[in-house]
C-alpha cells in the first residue's frame, strides 16, 4: 500500500485500514475559471472523491467533473439559481451546514464564495484551499453594494453583519488553510486570524506557446468588472496612442466602450484558440487591477509575453520587475503610462523563452505535487 494511503488509513475516523472517503466542497459550479481548475486537479489527485457544491449548472459540472455525480444543496431547487447565485448569499450558510458529509475522512473545501462552512464529521480532517476570503463581504463590500440594485443593496445591508460573523466563525472549522498567493494569505490572517501555507493555483502552461509573430498591440482579458481597472488601460493607451485589444465581456462592457477611442478594440468572448493567439502576439499584457492571484498574466507569460502590472496582490508573486514584466507602484493612469513607456524603452531586456521558463513554476503538475505533499503532511500522525 502506498505511503499516502497508509497516512489516510491512519487518519480514518474509525481507525480501520480502508481507503479514505474524500469529499471536495466547491462554492458553486456555474462557470469555468481558476477555482474550477483547482477542482479538476483535486479530482485527479483523489479520483474517488465525491463533489459537493451549493449550485451547479449541469454543463459546467460535466466539463469540470466529467461523469461524476455532483451533490448540490437545496438552493439548486430555486428557479434561476445558476444565474442569480450571488444574490442567494444570505441563504448559503444554512445550505452548507445542511450538506451531509457523514462518513468522510478528508474534506477539501475550495473557498472563494462560501464553502469552508460545512460541518465535518468528528475526527475528519478539513483542509481549505482559499482562493480568497469573500471579497463582497469584506474589503470590497462598498464597491459591490454601490454597483447592486436597490433590492440587493437592502439585502446586503441587512445581512452583512451576520454574514461576516458566520464567515469568521466558520474559519474555526478548518484544520489547515492553503492560500493561492501571499496576498490571500495576508487576507486570511486579517479576516480569520489564521495562518496558511501558500501554493499557487494550477495553470495549464503547455497549452501556450511562444511565437515570433508579435504585433503592435497591448492586451487585457477577463470579465469586465470594476476592480480589473480596464478603464485605466483604455485611458492610458488612448493617451499614448497605443493599440489596446480587450477580450471578454461583463457588466461594465457598454460603459467601457463609451470610454474607448480609436485605439481600443473590443473583440468580445473568443475561443480558447483565439485567446492563445492574442496572448502570444501581444506586445505585453496589462494588469492595472489588484488580483488575488491572477491566472491570465501567467498565461501571458507562458506565451513569452511580459506583464505590466500594478504592484499589489498576486502580481507580486508572479511578475519579476525588469525580467518578466514591469511593476508600477501607483494605481493611476499616469503610472501605467510611465510603465508602458519604460517597457518600450527596455523591451530588449525581455526574453520570451526566459519569461516562459518563469511561468513554468506555476504549472498544473507543480500544483498537484505541492498540494498532495501538503495534505499528506497534514494527515501524518503527530510525532
Amino acid at each position: 500500500m502506498p505511503e499516502s494511503a497508509n497516512l489516510f488509513a491512519r487518519a480514518s475516523s474509525d481507525g480501520a485500514s480502508r481507503p479514505p472517503r474524500v469529499a471536495i466542497v466547491h462554492y458553486w459550479l456555474v462557470g469555468v475559471a481558476g477555482g474550477e481548475q483547482v477542482v479538476r486537479s483535486l479530482l485527479k489527485l483523489y479520483p474517488d472523491a465525491d463533489v459537493f457544491t451549493l449550485i451547479a449548472d449541469s454543463e459546467v459540472a460535466r466539463k469540470v467533473c466529467g461523469d461524476r455525480k455532483v451533490f448540490t444543496s437545496y438552493l439548486q431547487k430555486i428557479p434561476g439559481a445558476t444565474r442569480m447565485h450571488r444574490k442567494l448569499l444570505p441563504l448559503m450558510p444554512g445550505a452548507l451546514e445542511n450538506m451531509d458529509l457523514s462518513g468522510y475522512d478528508l474534506i477539501l473545501s475550495s473557498e472563494s464564495g462560501p464553502a469552508k462552512g460545512v460541518l465535518v464529521p468528528l475526527g475528519a480532517k478539513h483542509i481549505c484551499y482559499c482562493h480568497t476570503p469573500m471579497r463582497y463581504i469584506w474589503d470590497q463590500f462598498p464597491d459591490y453594494r454601490r454597483e447592486s440594485s436597490t433590492l440587493v443593496r437592502w439585502m446586503m445591508s441587512t445581512f452583512i453583519a451576520r454574514l461576516r460573523m458566520w464567515d469568521y466563525l466558520s474559519a474555526a472549522r478548518v484544520d489547515a488553510f492553503v492560500a493561492n498567493s501571499h496576498h490571500v494569505a495576508r487576507r486570511i490572517t486579517q479576516y480569520y486570524g489564521r495562518d496558511s501555507a501558500v501554493i499557487a493555483p494550477p495553470v495549464d502552461i503547455d497549452e501556450f506557446q511562444v511565437t515570433k509573430d508579435v504585433q503592435d498591440y497591448y492586451l487585457m482579458t477577463g470579465r469586465h468588472v470594476g476592480y480589473k481597472r480596464i478603464d485605466m488601460a483604455i485611458e492610458a493607451c488612448e493617451r499614448l496612442g497605443r493599440r489596446l485589444v480587450v477580450t471578454g465581456s461583463g457588466p461594465d462592457t457598454e460603459a467601457l466602450k463609451r470610454r474607448a477611442g480609436k485605439y481600443t478594440t473590443f473583440v468580445g468572448q473568443c475561443s480558447f484558440a483565439e485567446l492563445k493567439t492574442y496572448y502570444a502576439s501581444a506586445r505585453a499584457f496589462l494588469m492595472p487591477g489588484e488580483e488575488d492571484f491572477g491566472i491570465a498574466p501567467v498565461e501571458a507569460m507562458a506565451s513569452g509575453r511580459p506583464v505590466l502590472a500594478f504592484a499589489r496582490g498576486g502580481a507580486l508573486d508572479t511578475v519579476i520587475d525588469g525580467k518578466t514584466g514591469i511593476l508600477f507602484q501607483e494605481q493611476t493612469t499616469d503610472a501605467l503610462c510611465a510603465a508602458i513607456l519604460r517597457f518600450e524603452a527596455e523591451s530588449h531586456r525581455f526574453e520570451p523563452q526566459a519569461i516562459r521558463t518563469h511561468a513554468c513554476a506555476f504549472s498544473r503538475a507543480r500544483f498537484e505535487t505541492d498540494f498532495k505533499a501538503f495534505v499528506d503532511q497534514q494527515l501524518r500522525p503527530a510525532a
